[in-house]
This record gives structure tokens, sequence and C-alpha cells, in this order.
């Protein structure tokens, strides 16, 4: 069974979600609270907390990841990261206007693909859309993943990857 979660850094241009403490495969329950964020083309994760927004190198190794751009996007592929930048240091992202329910990581990473969607003259996805198209047909396969490895190990059983899923993480 492969394994549905990636090394954020590994990701270019990607929507990462991970849990905001610990790990999927440790201390995950299933009902914690989870972080989003949105990789440059070199795998900084771009997120957004109370804190402001951040340019992780590191803590995104285990992580759900969702491509954005397709590999025949030349002209984004190439403003990605200044898109990026530019968008992250806007005056709506400043620390004090966090809120953890009405923006908040997911607002940040969303609002971002958003203004790459109507820089392309397609239209914006509400949170709901996103969410149902993109994050719950991944979120669907790391939960059984979880349940199963859960139960492996709890029966005493030893899981290691395969060499080919080692490269991918």
């Amino acid at each position: 069974l492969p394994s549905p979660f990636r090394h954020g850094h590994r990701q270019p241009r990607a929507f990462l979600l991970r849990p905001t403490a610990g790990t999927f495969l440790g201390e995950y329950d299933g009902k914690s609270d989870l972080h989003v964020g949105i990789t440059n083309s070199n795998g900084v994760v771009y997120n957004y907390n109370t804190e402001g927004v951040h340019r992780a190198e590191t803590g995104w190794e285990q992580c759900i990841s969702i491509p954005l751009v397709q590999p025949d996007m030349f002209g984004l592929l190439q403003q990605w990261d200044k898109l990026l930048e530019e968008f992250s240091v806007g005056e709506a992202w400043l620390p004090h206007r966090y809120e953890e329910h009405d923006h908040n990581c997911y607002t940040y990473a969303l609002a971002f693909i958003n203004s790459i969607l109507t820089a392309q003259g397609k239209r914006p996805m509400s949170k709901s859309e996103f969410t149902e198209k993109f994050v719950i047909p991944q979120t669907k396969k790391a939960s059984k993943y979880i349940t199963l490895h859960q139960a492996l190990t709890a029966n005493d059983f030893y899981i290691v990857p395969l060499p080919e899923q080692e490269k991918q993480c």
C-alpha cells in the first residue's frame, strides 16, 4: 500500500496539509487541528499563523501534498516564487489579522490559489469547493492509511517503506 504522505520540502509549488502538532503517523488522532501551507519552487513552505507568514525550510517532512501547477504552465512556473512572496507580504497577512476560524492558514493558502486563478482569467474557488475537489480525496486516502498503520503497529507488526517509496518521501 503506497504511503499518501510526502516530504513537503521536496514538493515544489504545492498545497501541503499536516497536523498542527506531531505527525500523521505519530500522535495524530483524526480530530486534532491541521495546518496548511504553499511551497515555492524550492520547497520552502509559506504558511500563516498567529505570528504572521512563515517561510519554513523544515517541519513539513510528512504531509499530504496537492500539486498546484501543471508542468506545461511555463509562465506560472517561472513567476511562482515572485507571486508567492509578493502575496505573502500583503497587509492581510499581518499577525494581528489572524483569526482562528475566519482568517487562518487555510484562508491564506486559498486566497493565494485564487489570486493565481484570477490572474489566469479563471473563476476563484470557494473553500468548500477546493476542499471537496482537492483536499477530501487525499485525506480519505490518508485516513485509510493511518487506520491501517495504527492497527498494524498495535499488533506488533513492523512497517518499512519499499525502496521506491523511500525515494518519493
